[in-house]
């Protein structure tokens, strides 16, 4: 019974106060926050339209000799996230190619990533295989079938395993049409393998490696951004004359999502794009990394309330150039140095460490040829020379603040 009252009273101050709660007008932040992150990316061409249009774009049905097309007519496009826009050029490629085939570890299930989901199914087991746990295998068994003139199209499940597959890439593929004389090449050989960080990947499921083969001559790297990019430029990369390592960006398989072309295209390889244009600073990076930057140039326009000392408001309204590199090796010198001595600032992210790594490459070379142009020293932000840890990975990664605090530095140097 006195439990009977307690409750009534309860009951009947409840409207009071869930008025209470509810009088104020200020409504609660998103859930993903205010700031852009992957899915809500302006980088992201989420519109049959903006897809259509993508600079560098060539259909494989078109004559490249003819006018550029600015209509979008009679073009299909279709959702995709990165996984499944990998798949679909993998997929063309062995349909239009007979010689093609798709090998790594566990391919024909899918792989680990379900790039290569139902290929084995559509294709056959022949064209669409298993290899042993033995990247050096796998890499000199690539090498090997494109000597003999097939397309191959292999898979290193992920980036931190490919050292083993190093001699093979290295002293194999990279050098036989020199060493050949131009008699042999293998220009048929595509390696895709997903790279840099995930959130909790640790030490052998978050490294960057791209940096470890900018020495290498002969061999091009590719590093996509998105579900469109990866289309173009793998298809691009398996027709390429020389022997390419595709690094797919792993957190990125299912966060990017755009439209992307149904049809046969592709993208140049060794050609940045320019996503953000403007005059007071360049920001060039690739991979998970573009994001970053997308986030801390809004958090240098509308810094938060916590922020707003530390970001003064001279800078606040700079117009920050961000270019995708795409390319790693080679690397677009004249797009860059063209940037830098318009804005005469450069800050390069990437994720991989900063000793000698690909920023290291990339700011001599710009030092060199933009250095009477250059406002400010050029800033790496990067990785940090440890191990990507298990439990620090979030530490480890050149995040938006990370950029921004680079950013606020070069612009008031």
């Amino acid at each position: 019974m006195h439990t009977t009252k307690f409750t009534a009273r309860v009951v009947k101050r409840l409207p009071r106060v869930v008025s209470r709660w509810n009088s104020t007008s200020a409504e609660p932040p998103p859930a993903g926050g205010h700031l852009p992150s992957v899915a809500t990316s302006q980088i992201l061409r989420t519109t049959r339209e903006h897809a259509l249009r993508t600079p560098g774009l060539a259909f494989a049905d078109e004559d490249a000799s003819g006018p550029s097309r600015t209509i979008v007519g009679g073009r299909e496009t279709r959702k995709m996230n990165t996984y499944q826009a990998v798949r679909d050029a993998m997929s063309i490629a062995l349909a239009k190619d007979d010689t093609a085939v798709v090998f790594g570890e566990d391919v024909a299930f899918g792989g680990v990533f379900r790039c290569s989901m139902g290929l084995a199914e559509e294709f056959g087991r022949e064209r669409v295989f298993n290899t042993p746990l033995t990247e050096q295998g796998i890499a000199g068994f690539g090498v090997g079938l494109a000597l003999m003139g097939h397309t191959a199209i292999a898979e290193i499940q992920f980036a931190d395993y490919i050292f083993p597959a190093f001699d093979q890439i290295v002293n194999e593929a990279a050098k036989i049409r020199y060493r050949s004389g131009g008699q042999y090449n293998v220009g048929g050989l595509t390696i895709r393998t997903p790279t840099m960080s995930v959130g909790h990947g640790g030490l052998y499921h978050s490294q960057s490696p791209e940096g470890f083969f900018m020495g290498a001559s002969g061999l091009k790297i590719v590093i996509p951004r998105s579900p469109i990019q990866a289309k173009g430029l793998l298809l691009g990369s398996i027709r390429d004359p020389n022997p390419v390592i595709f690094m797919e960006p792993k957190i990125l398989y299912r966060s990017a999502v755009e439209q992307v072309p149904v049809d046969d295209y592709e993208l140049p390889l060794g050609k940045a794009e320019v996503l953000v244009p403007g005059s007071d600073l360049t920001l060039l990076t690739w991979g998970t990394p573009v994001y970053h930057c997308e986030t801390a140039l809004h958090m240098l326009r509308s810094p938060a309330p916590s922020l707003e000392p530390l970001i003064p408001a001279s800078v606040r309204s700079a117009k920050v150039e961000l270019i995708d590199l795409r390319s790693v090796l080679p690397w677009d010198v004249e797009t860059i140095t063209e940037s830098v001595k318009r804005t005469g600032r450069l800050v390069i992210v990437h994720e991989a460490g900063m000793t000698a790594g690909v920023g290291a490459e990339i700011s001599a070379e710009v030092q060199k040829r933009c250095f009477l142009k250059l406002n400010a020293p050029v800033k790496r932000v990067t990785g940090w020379d440890v191990p990507a840890a298990l439990q620090y990975e979030k530490f480890h990664i050149p995040d938006a603040i990370r950029v921004l605090d680079a950013i606020v530095e070069t612009l008031t140097y």
